[in-house]
């Protein structure tokens, strides 16, 4: 077997991806980058209207002026967060691959917006190089459940330095993973459940004290 060979799926897998980004837009684009990164997306499909809502539900928008999202995809929670956040406020949306951070740089023309090409695991040098000390609000959509070991501690803890007395680390997940590890930095962790989404997901707000 041939170089060439071992590379046919993986070649093979990208020209499906684009033909695919092509055909269905938007849907196209987050599926291509699940295809590239299976691992990195926590899902095939985009999160519902009722996943947003719940989401975001508890935000203090008057006091945000700094909102980050780890692994935001094709920006379905971008847009939401922006027509909410104040008009001096700041969104900078965090991801490892760049078919998102490229196509979010694209069609996200507000200049409150921002998305970065970059690891969660890198939070804190992200917004001190924004100009800013510290984050009110960190969104995730990560998959805490198939990220490598220690990787999934590291984010954690360094988005608990981060965020502001007072700020909270959200997470959507299929499982509970998340909760297990924001334990040891968070002492107040609030969690729900939104049956609307596909797949169902449970939610977690962890509290910076």
């Amino acid at each position: 077997m041939t170089n060439s060979d071992l590379g046919a799926p993986s070649r093979l897998r990208d020209r499906i991806g684009r033909k695919v980004g092509k055909m269905l837009g938007q849907w196209g684009v987050f599926f291509r980058g699940f295809l590239e990164h299976p691992r990195m997306v926590g899902s095939i499909i985009p999160s519902s209207r009722f996943t947003i809502q719940r989401m975001l539900g508890p935000v203090d928008w008057q006091r945000c002026k700094l909102f980050v999202e780890y692994g935001p995809g094709v920006g379905t929670f971008c847009l939401p967060v922006l027509e909410h956040l104040p008009g001096d406020g700041r969104l900078i949306a965090v991801d490892t691959n760049p078919l998102f951070v490229d196509y979010l740089n694209r069609i996200i023309t507000d200049s409150r917006f921002t998305a970065v090409l970059g690891s969660a695991e890198d939070v804190e040098e992200i917004v001190r190089s924004a100009g800013h000390d510290h984050a009110d609000y960190i969104l995730s959509g990560l998959p805490f459940s198939t990220l490598p070991g220690g990787v999934g501690e590291r984010i954690v803890a360094s988005t608990h330095r981060i965020l502001r007395p007072g700020g909270a680390f959200m997470a959507y997940q299929f499982t509970a993973a998340v909760r297990d590890l924001m334990r040891a930095d968070f002492a107040r962790i609030d969690s729900d459940f939104e049956f609307w989404n596909v797949l169902p997901c449970k939610l977690f707000w962890g509290w910076k004290s």
